[in-house]
């Protein structure tokens, strides 16, 4: 099987996408810490935040993650290569602090729907933030193969930011569609229904379609990682709506409940 090569670009067509690189990265920053300031900065600014320790590390990784991000394609754009890759080692180490403290955080929110008595509907959620986590894994995985093939790796890291977008933008669908909660109300807020969330990853997965367009511009043809990265995640997006439902997907929660001491 023969393969195409991708056009070679002039040298300031390569400048000029770097740049653009280094853009999408920032506005995922930005879309990180908008999606996140009604339910996180703002309370913890305002002295009303009261979450476990797990989800403060949770919230530094994260977050870190898409600063490590900016920093990363900065580099490139700026010619230090050699920086790169020596900061790419500790990006192997974040993600995978990531993915252990992500699932961490989804069986902890199981745990305590669990003890009231919202088990069924936790364990349905579940699917998002599992399977989140896991295709972000693998896309940084498949990124970190190909660092000999940087136009396929940085297309596959922008993938990977991307989709741990969705969390955020359905943090702002929550707070003016989610019914009120009775003053004084106790325990935990409902959890909505899995359907909910996939508006939202659609909202994210324009960024995808942004560096597909760049793609087409400057180049003529959409790079195939963006087709295979991008198809996985809108994929998932939908297909775990029908997940969360099964008496697989359940048992798979069961699981990952009994992990937990």
């Amino acid at each position: 099987m023969t393969t195409v090569a991708a056009p070679a670009l002039p040298v300031q067509a390569v400048a000029r996408e770097e740049r653009f690189y280094v853009r999408m990265a920032a506005t995922c920053l930005a879309v990180a810490v908008i999606g996140f300031l009604p339910s996180y900065w703002l309370p913890m600014y305002g002295g009303t935040l009261h979450v476990a320790p797990l989800a403060h590390v949770h919230a530094v990784l994260f977050f870190g993650w898409m600063v490590f991000f900016v920093v990363q394609t900065s580099l490139v754009a700026g010619g230090k290569l050699v920086r790169h890759r020596e900061l790419g080692v500790a990006g192997v180490a974040l993600a995978t602090a990531m993915v252990l403290v992500g699932l961490g955080m989804a069986i902890n929110s199981m745990k305590l729907r669990e003890a009231a008595g919202l088990g069924d509907a936790a364990r349905a959620f579940s699917s998002v933030s599992v399977t989140g986590i896991l295709v972000f894994a693998v896309l940084v995985a498949a990124a970190i193969l190909n660092t000999r093939k940087p136009e396929v790796h940085k297309r596959l890291m922008l993938v990977a930011s991307v989709s741990l977008l969705q969390a955020g933008v359905g943090r702002w669908f929550a707070y003016f569609l989610a019914p009120p909660r009775p003053p004084g109300a106790l325990g935990l807020p409902p959890l909505p229904p899995v359907a909910v969330t996939v508006m939202p990853g659609l909202l994210i997965d324009l960024l995808i379609v942004a560096g597909m367009i760049h793609d087409r511009r400057t180049r003529g043809r959409v790079h195939p990682a963006y087709w295979m990265a991008g198809g996985a995640v809108l994929a998932l997006q939908v297909l775990r709506v029908p997940l969360s439902t099964t008496q697989s997907w359940d048992h798979v929660a069961r699981w990952l409940l009994a992990l937990s001491p």
